[in-house]
């Protein structure tokens, strides 16, 4: 046999091989359960639930062996077109809308409020003293109280926001990073007075410290010690509450700080990895902890490269796990994301605008195959979302999965040359900043040099620049201006009122708590923390004392010392 002719022969080696995989992978489809939905057109043309070359009238052999290797079929390695084998199929997305203000009465009607209009799950919005540890009668957070997000200073906050509202029924998402690990336990003390075991919780701490300082400065402790809680966290949520995700590996922040796509993708896989490692040299084996880490991306307005991003990233997060990392779990090698769209794409101007921006931004991420969803309110650069703004934002994610047919079929974008060749351009991309970081002896050397900080700033800076100097078009700001222009939309405000009550709460529960019970946890926890121990029993008996996020923060901030970042500028 010539060489053409054994090249030929292997060809259609790959052809035949991809329809014993689509077989498999059709055997398996079949004995899903599937939406009810009818998957068709709106002009009656059914819709199948995946594509593939062998739908061309002649399939290209050179295609499908490319297909084979770098884009296979949802569900399976790499991932590319999926982390589940039968995708918005058999279940939508979550939506999730991020929602809080105020104090935790305040808030928990907005969650009853938007659960009422068909929400799927909770995000949590934390105000800025939470944020940052501090109790809500702390001096720190005179003026601060329920302004950017609700106020949870203890237990009993916590069991109120979500008073009515059943945590074995509902999957709960909480953005806090700092003292993440302590409103994590607030939460499962808070599920356990309603009587919900553990390992019933479905939901997400944010817990991604590495990104913090690199982009949102939202830290208590140092990077080492501050670590070693994530990894307790990873510890004992794989025993305790395995359906628990204790991270969500987050890209938003560092996106929104003025990254590009690819240091967004590359800076949070490149973190994950971190914690993996870490995880590991704790004697955790990969697979019992890290099928439930998640990831969290930002949706920003190049419609494709977004696309692109979700697919790249599944693919490397996959080969690194097998191949790096040893894990044999698909379930590990599985990267499953939470989506947000870009905050930083809204604009004061003719905010309607917004509502455009993210109803693309939401396809982008649905055509990514995002596991959840949240979509920006219009007035979000003028004030916290009003009912009516958020409502406007949950529609665009019921009219994208009803109305639209994004839906009705998986991954329905490969095999696009744009979005393939985009797809691998960031998979390079990516690589490259992970070469550097090495060089630097990865990524907590990397933050203490300031190279992520310095290069996320330069990426904004040119971003900047580009828009003042009109190569960019922002409609409403640089472009398709109106004159005199005057805002008409209603405005959410939060009042000093909420600050007063809530300070009026917190007084109420310090006096009516067993404050020698307080001074016991707190006592023991340090105790913990000293000895090197998983800190999260005595972090959950502190919570059921009634201590506060701040003496509970204080208490370890006593052992792991505070962080002060350096000057890097």
């Amino acid at each position: 046999m010539s060489t053409i002719e054994k090249k030929v022969a292997g060809l259609e080696r790959e052809v035949q091989e991809l329809r014993a995989r689509l077989a498999a992978w059709e055997g398996a489809y079949e004995q899903a359960s599937k939406r009810p939905d009818n998957f068709s057109t709106i002009s009656g043309a059914t819709v199948e639930p995946l594509y593939t070359p062998l739908d061309r009238p002649t399939p290209a052999p050179e295609e499908t062996a490319y297909y084979n290797e770098r884009i296979g079929l949802p569900g399976e390695f790499p991932f590319t077109r999926g982390p589940y084998g039968t995708m918005y199929r058999t279940r939508l997305w979550t939506m999730r809308q991020f929602a809080g203000f105020g104090t935790a009465e305040e808030t928990n009607e907005r969650y009853h409020f938007l659960l009422g209009r068909g929400q799927t799950g909770l995000s949590v919005a934390f105000d800025f003293p939470t944020l940052m540890g501090y109790d809500s009668d702390h001096s720190r957070s005179l003026g601060e109280v329920g302004k950017c997000g609700v106020a949870i200073s203890s237990l009993d906050d916590m069991e109120t926001l979500f008073d009515g509202i059943p945590l074995d029924q509902v999957s709960v998402s909480m953005t806090i990073n700092g003292p993440a690990i302590i409103l994590f336990a607030f939460y499962m003390i808070a599920a356990e007075k309603q009587g919900v075991p553990f390992h019933e919780l479905r939901g997400t701490v944010q817990n991604d410290i590495l990104k913090e300082y690199q982009a949102q400065h939202a830290w208590v402790y140092p990077p080492e010690p501050a670590l070693r809680l994530v990894i307790d966290m990873f510890e004992w949520a794989s025993k305790n509450a395995p359906k628990y995700n204790p991270i969500s590996i987050s890209g938003y922040h560092i996106r929104e700080a003025g990254a590009t796509a690819g240091q967004e993708m590359a800076y949070t896989l490149r973190n994950g990895f971190e914690y993996v490692e870490r995880g590991i040299a704790r004697g955790l084996d990969v697979d019992d902890f890290a099928p439930r880490l998640s990831f969290f991306w930002d949706v920003h307005n190049d419609f494709f490269e977004e696309i692109a991003k979700f697919r790249a990233a599944r693919r490397i997060w996959a080969r690194v796990l097998r191949d790096k990392y040893g894990s044999r779990s698909p379930d590990s090698w599985r990267l499953r994301t939470h989506a947000q769209t870009a905050g930083v794409t809204l604009t004061a101007q003719q905010p309607e605008n917004n509502i455009v921006r993210v109803a693309y931004q939401a396809m982008a991420a649905v055509l990514g195959g995002t596991q959840s969803l949240h979509t920006n309110s219009m007035d979000e650069t003028l004030a916290l979302p009003s009912e009516k703004a958020v409502q406007i934002a949950l529609r665009t994610q019921q009219i994208l999965a009803y109305e639209t047919g994004a839906a009705n079929t998986i991954d329905p974008l490969a095999g696009s040359y744009f979005v393939e060749a985009m797809t691998d351009r960031l998979e390079a991309e990516a690589e490259e900043i992970f070469a550097e970081v090495d060089k630097l002896g990865g990524v907590v050397p990397g933050i203490e040099v300031g190279y992520f900080q310095r290069q996320i700033a330069r990426s904004a800076m040119l971003q900047q620049v580009e828009i003042e100097q009109n190569q960019r078009i922002i409609v409403g700001v640089n472009g398709f201006t109106i004159e005199g222009e005057k805002i008409e939309i209603p405005l959410l405000k939060v009042t000093d009122q909420a600050e007063r009550r809530q300070r009026e709460r917190m007084a109420a529960m310090r006096a009516r708590r067993d404050q020698a019970e307080v001074d016991r946890t707190l006592a023991a926890l340090q105790d913990t923390a000293r000895a090197g121990e998983n800190v999260v029993p005595t972090l959950l008996d502190a919570a059921r004392a009634y201590a506060t996020l701040y003496e509970i923060r204080h208490a370890m901030e006593a052992v792991f010392g505070a962080y002060q970042e350096p000057v890097f500028f």
